[in-house]
């Protein structure tokens, strides 16, 4: 379904992203790992088609996405349809008076005739129906997560680019998510640091570094024993120990168990 060749980016000639490549197939669900400021918010932009990349292309079902294409009115139509974007702070996406108007937002744009059913489903399904009528300013950091989600699947989108999706969700929420995105029939590309999510969330897994490379492109549970990756993507961290009059260090990686 989409193809990166060569990618890179910079923000005032600082890299966020360096000869980056890989494809995605239909269908597939995939895992985007890696630290703080590795470059994994600015990778979704692009394939979301909100940011240029600087150099390489991005092709989604074969056709390179970028301004020209993104120009032609019916292509920009269809992209924006198939390809929804959760970004990592909801309160980016959140702009209408009421939850039922966000979320109808994408059907009336596109003219869909059911856009009210539409609605009543996708709100049922995140558990935001009895929210329809607040304003989204007044919701729980959690509640607006939700409502950004269906917000994206109320168009049935082919691709869903999810940043950060479980960051301001509690446990029990968080783990609702995780089956409800594992039940989901689209192709799948979530970003996370988390390295506990990652098995949960795909069975593959692309992993970026501080260098802004790609550092791992494979099956997930290859990674729990493979130390030297995980401490050159800063995904593993250090610390003292003490036991009575005995200190010793060594790496943790407790949030894989």
């Amino acid at each position: 379904m989409i193809s990166v060749e060569r990618l890179g980016h910079d923000y005032d000639g600082a890299a966020t992203l360096r000869d980056v490549g890989f494809r995605l197939a239909e269908g597939e669900k995939a895992v985007l790992l890696g630290c703080n400021g590795c470059g994994k918010s600015t990778l979704l932009k692009i394939l979301a088609g909100l940011v240029a990349p600087r150099s390489g292309r991005y092709l989604y079902d074969g056709r390179p996405v970028d301004a020209a294409a993104l120009r032609d009115a019916a292509f920009r139509r269809r992209f924006r349809a198939e390809v929804g974007l959760l970004f990592q702070h909801a309160d980016a996406m959140l702009f209408n008076p009421t939850v039922r108007d966000e979320i109808a937002f994408g059907p009336r744009q596109h003219g869909l005739a059911d856009a009210d059913a539409r609605v009543a489903r996708w709100s049922a399904a995140l558990g935001v129906a009895g929210l329809l009528d607040r304003a989204p300013w007044t919701l729980s950091a959690g509640q607006k997560q939700m409502v950004c989600l269906a917000s994206l699947l109320v168009l049935e989108p082919r691709l869903l680019l999810l940043d950060e999706p479980t960051a301001a969700l509690d446990p029990r929420s968080t783990g609702w998510l995780v089956d409800f995105l594992q039940d989901l029939g689209q192709t799948l590309l979530v970003t996370t640091h988390n390295l506990s999510l990652a098995p949960e969330l795909g069975s593959r897994c692309l992993v970026l570094g501080e260098d802004h490379t790609l550092l791992h492109d494979g099956v997930v549970d290859d990674l729990a024993g493979d130390l030297d990756l995980l401490r050159r993507a800063n995904l593993v961290h250090g610390h003292r120990h003490r036991h009575g009059g005995r200190e010793h260090r060594h790496d943790h990686t407790h949030d894989w168990d």
